[in-house]
């Protein structure tokens, strides 16, 4: 497929430990991904991958069509914003815009400057002299404005308080209305991406566990909840990915929709962070 990145029969191995494990995996042209799992499941492996930081063990990526690994062309395409600083010391946030838009000539200046006076962030200082949390903004203004086909985010929000991480999931919105292309978002912070991300993937133990729409994820499952003895009756023979229970309370998660359900019993949705937790432990 065109207009993608493709990675077949991906695997990675340090040492003993298997870290990707046969991936099968496409992110198509203009949508936003979220990229889950939990730590140590393989998100940023098949990223630094992807994005030919690291090589796999086996397998191969394609980008639109062409060969990912040491193709200078194609991995143009991608913007990678990462939790590590790769930039020299002594570098100043204006460098760095600087920097990205000779990587990237499609880089927008005028747009970086001025996400860099709506976030607050002085662009004569130096990165290595920003707080964890204005080091994160400036990269990501620069992924923002970098205006690639492609463009990873790794743990985006790290260091940000609640206002600087609203400021981010709008503009990302804004940004991605007026010039789509394609979004990963791999994060632990799941509630705030839910109503954000069109596409969910989440990873296991180096294994891709479920790619879906994210509207399809969302009628995935729900919860019931009441008299343990009443619960459980319910529940036979239904697919049940967790449950909890409280004295003579108790409260399962299901997968499919809620049918003939008793009036005893109290229904809720299953939102995406209860089905990451629920599928990941199961």
């Amino acid at each position: 497929m065109h207009n993608s990145i493709e990675a077949k029969g991906l695997t990675v191995q340090f040492g003993t430990v298997t870290a990707l494990d046969q991936v099968d995996i496409s992110f198509g042209e203009n949508r936003i991904y979220g990229l889950l799992g939990r730590n140590g499941a393989g998100k940023s492996t098949l990223l630094n991958v992807m994005g030919n930081r690291l090589y796999p063990t086996q397998g191969s990526v394609s980008i639109d069509g062409e060969p990912g690994a040491e193709n200078d062309k194609a991995q143009g395409k991608i913007y990678y914003m990462g939790e590590k600083n790769v930039c020299p010391d002594g570098t100043t946030v204006r460098q760095l815009f600087r920097w990205s838009r000779d990587f990237y000539p499609a880089f927008d200046m005028e747009y970086a400057n001025q996400l860099a006076a709506q976030f607050g962030l002085n662009t004569k200082k130096k990165l290595k002299g920003l707080s964890t949390g204005y080091l994160t903004i400036a990269k990501l203004i620069a992924a923002l404005a970098s205006n690639a086909s492609y463009v990873f985010f790794d743990e985006p929000v790290l260091g940000l308080d609640a206002n600087h991480r609203e400021m981010f999931y709008r503009e990302l919105i804004h940004r991605y209305s007026e010039r789509p292309s394609t979004i990963i978002i791999s994060t632990h912070l799941i509630e705030e991406i839910a109503d954000i991300v069109e596409q969910v993937v989440i990873i296991k133990e180096g294994k891709i566990l479920l790619d879906r729409p994210a509207e399809e994820v969302k009628r995935m499952g729900y919860m019931v909840s009441g008299k343990a003895s009443e619960v459980d009756a319910f529940c036979a023979g239904k697919q049940i990915l967790g449950e909890d229970q409280l004295g003579g309370l108790k409260s399962v998660c299901l997968l499919g929709e809620p049918e003939n359900v008793p009036a005893t019993l109290e229904i809720a949705a299953l939102d995406l962070q209860k089905l990451f937790v629920q599928l990941t432990n199961a």
